[in-house]
């Protein structure tokens, strides 16, 4: 697809790019007199307002697998893929609510960390290393796969070429300024995103009414493709292994959403940054406030790809484009940057900025983390122990570029993947259900024991590979079943969980771990207006469950 950015398109990218590195190296420059240390590098020196830790947050999850690849599940799906967003907004209230004061409280830089003060170092070193990996060869690879993927597809920019250019975007200044500079110009991230992504939106439903505006638009989509509308699958629809009906209310995605929203690293350590835990969870709110809306931006358009291509007269009306590169059920991945090009000009150039600050915040904030670990949790304790202030953030640099450079190696190799978002999903939930067992139980049970928690961790990996691959000529058999990946999530947490409390129940004796968290009702006191907030982001999602159930 060749290029149709007109100078005034290039020119409002360019002003967009300028921006964010001008604010990111302005926010990063050393104070006069004062050597950046840890905390400031690696926590903002916890100053971060509740706005910008909400809109860090969601420029860090707003990404190419979001903007390309969930859009892709749009168009072959429907709005049933929504329930990523939307479920991750509660569970944003639960984390802001039940984890945060517990993690604030032990002044945690990273995740890895609150598991060597409830468990054990050796635990911790496991951890670490399993998140440095998965950061570098899946998260920040996928990136920046799908976000050059986006850069071929739109301007005809080789593959090499978009990975590379994304990279040192990202890099230029995340490097240098650590999360500072990645949460302050997360904040104009956000704007470019949302408004962005409502502007293509917007088009897309006009194209589809044949230019009656966006309201039209939705009854149009909604009239041709009312089966795309079906929040709950029924199992018989061809998606139902991935979505898997009252199952994704009930079952797995609880864990796909509390792992990644309350124990990833390059989300809590926005939270970890702010002012106090009042700034922390008023962040968490706003934050779960945007989710709510960002189907409209993400999912959306997906849907009116799908109906534009399946309607010959509105084919017909957009032109030659129309031909280049239409998505299709064998390419979903390509419905968001097939839309793009038909925005008229100035915004397309306003649409791609959008685009590019969901990829460059996300690269930016997984470098980060995966520095931060690296440095903290790696690096200090068995490198070097008495490393000082610039020995440390020097470290944390040196980490993120080699960090960069495996995934730009790594990122043009995961071509011709399928629907790219339920791809991540599905991998990453063969390790998250022992994580997130490990971390439940450590949280809330005192008797959860350091060897249940290495035992049950080690475990997880079989019994969910169990369920997902079966020998040859063996999956019709008694000893295996076919389960949707997010059942197969659901199951292999509880029975993780089992492992570790049988575990820690015959080591304990029955006994209070020594490391236990002592909790109390004061533990999570909330102010009331994280209480009316979370009330009316559930009254919410209750509206929007039971006007599209099925």
């Amino acid at each position: 697809m060749t290029s149709t950015f007109s100078a005034l398109d290039y020119a409002i990218f360019i002003g967009y790019a300028v921006l964010i590195l001008g604010v990111g190296l302005w926010v990063s420059r050393d104070k006069k007199g004062h050597q950046k240390n840890a905390e400031d590098y690696f926590l903002a020196s916890k100053s971060l307002p509740w706005w910008a830790v909400g809109a860090s947050l969601i420029a860090a999850n707003i990404s190419a697998e979001q903007f390309i690849g969930m859009s892709g599940s749009g168009f072959k799906i429907g709005l049933a893929i929504a329930s990523y967003e939307w479920m991750a907004a509660l569970t944003l209230i639960i984390v802001g609510k039940y984890f945060l004061p517990i993690f604030i409280e032990k002044g945690l830089y990273t995740i890895p960390e609150f598991v060597e003060q409830r468990y054990s170092t050796n635990l911790k070193t496991i951890l670490a290393v399993f998140w440095i990996s998965l950061y570098v060869f899946v998260n920040l690879a996928s990136v920046l796969y799908l976000g050059s993927l986006a850069l071929e597809t739109i301007m005809g920019i080789p593959m090499a070429y978009g990975v590379l250019g994304l990279g040192l975007f990202a890099a230029a200044y995340s490097l240098y300024g650590g999360l500072s500079a990645v949460s302050w110009t997360d904040v104009i991230q956000v704007v470019f995103l949302v408004l962005g992504g409502l502007v293509t939106t917007y088009l897309a439903l006009n194209a589809v009414s044949g230019g009656g505006g966006m309201w039209a638009g939705f009854a149009a989509i909604y009239e041709a493709a009312p089966d795309k509308f079906a929040m709950i699958l029924d199992k018989d629809h061809p998606e139902y292994m991935n979505l898997p009906g009252i199952g994704v209310l009930v079952g797995g995605m609880w864990v796909a959403n509390i792992y990644y929203w309350g124990f990833n690293q390059y989300i809590i350590q926005r939270t970890l940054a702010a002012k106090s835990l009042k700034e922390s969870q008023r962040g968490i709110l706003f934050a779960a406030g945007l989710k709510l809306i960002l189907p409209l931006i993400v999912v959306i358009p997906g849907i009116a790809a799908y109906v534009m291509t399946q309607d010959a007269a509105v084919m017909t009306s957009l032109g030659e484009a129309a031909a280049n590169k239409p998505p299709t059920g064998a390419n979903p991945d390509y419905a968001y940057p097939w839309l793009l090009q038909f925005l008229p000009t100035g915004l397309k150039g306003l649409a791609f900025a959008a685009l590019a600050a969901a990829i460059v915040s996300s690269l930016a904030s997984m470098l980060n983390s995966t520095s931060t670990i690296f440095t903290m949790d790696i690096y200090k304790p068995y490198i070097h122990p008495d490393a000082d202030d610039r020995a440390t953030v020097r470290m944390g640099r040196i980490s993120a570029a080699v960090a960069l450079a495996i995934a730009c190696v790594m990122a043009p190799l995961l071509g011709g993947i399928d629907q790219a978002f339920q791809f991540i999903q599905e991998y990453t939930g063969v390790v998250s259900p022992g994580i997130l067992a490990v971390f439940i139980l450590g949280l809330f049970w005192k008797k959860t024991t350091n060897r249940g928690a290495i035992t049950g961790a080690l475990a997880s990996i079989p019994i969910a590979m169990y369920f997902k691959v079966a020998p040859k000529g063996w999956s019709d058999s008694a000893l295996f079943v076919e389960l949707p990946f997010l059942d197969q999530m659901g199951l292999t947490t509880l029975l993780t969980m089992a492992v570790i409390a049988l575990v820690s129940r015959s080591e304990g004796k029955g006994a209070d771990d020594a490391k236990g968290i002592t909790l109390s009702r004061n533990t999570f006191a909330t102010e009331p207006l994280y209480n009316i907030g979370a009330f009316a982001v559930l009254t919410v999602l209750a509206f929007l469950y039971a006007f599209f159930w099925g």
